[in-house]
């Protein structure tokens, strides 16, 4: 039997603005021809391969009432399709030609939606607490009189759940930035910390996992598609998401359990980290716009040791601040002066 398919030859992703340069991989969008429910969430399902049972994992999705399921297989086995699209037609597996990013599928998913909302997790994972997708959405409405100046009726950008690992113990999966104005390693440093309330910040979601609000995500770019490690996307988001006034928080409401060993972590400096310093720590802010000041051009020579290229990236990162000018709030060193302030509440509070 074949199975229904859609190829998607267009590259550029015209649902989500020119922010950062966004480019769709090429793939192809297999099922999901049915909807399951109207509950205003779907799930995105981040394939990190291995042995599992999709069988099972879909069938919890599907019983907790997802609008949508989309399961991402980038290099993933794909043999079980034909079977899996008749068992499940609510689920669309998008089939990639070449290995993404986590903040390519992300972006892709986005685009492939329609739901207000979308619960990114991996396939390695397990909802162990959150109830019905109805009843994590409704958790998430901002209270009446608390929206803020945006269309969205979402309290934020993102929340993520409690995290445990394969032994049951929570993961230190929020992150608190710290700017180190001597580290050579790119002038920043991240603290891991568990959650300790409703509505603890972090900077960005670990690991990619969250309930993500698509509008505002729309809205702010996404992920950036040029920035090749998934580390320095998940850093480039975060602070953008800071520095452009939106908030990435936990909830204590939804916790969910990795079944297998978490992978390391890739921080490497390199031209993705670069990238991420000359978008998010070189910006200065003044009274109601951003600019990158033309004596932090040395600054960014001396990591990058090659006069041409470094000059050449400056100057494209200058020029999207200065598009961008209006978006940013604040710049770098208050938003971790914020981070730190708000950790050392937290803990008072909990004493």
């Amino acid at each position: 039997m074949k199975i229904p398919s859609r190829d998607h030859a267009e590259t550029v992703m015209n649902t989500i603005p020119t922010t950062s340069s966004n480019i769709l991989p090429s793939y192809t969008a297999v099922g999901g021809t049915e909807r399951s429910a109207s509950t205003g969430l779907s799930a995105v399902i981040l394939n990190r391969g291995g042995r599992y049972s999709r069988y099972e994992m879909f069938d919890e999705l599907m019983k907790a009432g997802f609008d949508y399921i989309l399961s991402m297989e980038s290099g993933a086995n794909r043999y079980d399709l034909e079977n899996l699209t008749q068992t499940f037609p609510s689920v669309r597996f998008i089939l990639f030609k070449d290995t993404v990013s986590i903040g390519d599928e992300i972006n892709l998913a986005a685009a492939e939606l329609t739901s207000p909302l979308f619960f990114v997790m991996r396939s390695d994972m397990k909802i162990l607490r959150g109830g019905q997708a109805e009843r994590m959405a409704e958790r998430l409405l901002a209270p009446q009189g608390q929206l803020n100046d945006t269309a969205s009726p979402y309290k934020r950008l993102c929340t993520v759940p409690v995290i445990q690992d394969t032994h049951a113990e929570i993961l230190p999966t929020l992150i608190v930035p710290a700017l180190i104005p001597e580290n050579k390693h790119g002038l920043i440093k991240t603290i891991p910390v568990t959650s300790l309330r409703e509505g603890h910040p972090t900077l960005f979601p670990f690991d990619g996992i969250g309930i993500y609000d698509r509008e505002r995500f729309i809205r702010l770019g996404g992920y950036d598609s040029s920035i090749k490690s998934s580390y320095w996307q998940l850093m480039d988001f975060g602070f953008r998401s800071s520095l452009w006034g939106e908030e990435i928080a936990s909830t204590q409401f939804i916790k969910m359990s990795y079944e297998t060993e978490l992978p390391l972590e890739n921080s490497t400096v390199n031209e993705s980290s670069l990238k991420f310093i000359l978008k998010n720590l070189s910006p200065v802010f003044r009274k109601d716009y951003a600019h990158i000041p033309y004596r932090r051009f040395f600054d960014y020579y001396k990591r990058r040791r090659h006069l041409s290229a470094a000059w050449k990236e400056f100057k494209e990162a200058r020029d999207w601040v200065k598009i961008n000018r209006y978006r940013f709030k604040s710049d770098a060193r208050t938003i971790a002066e914020r981070f730190i302030t708000e950790e050392e509440d937290i803990s008072q509070e909990k004493q």
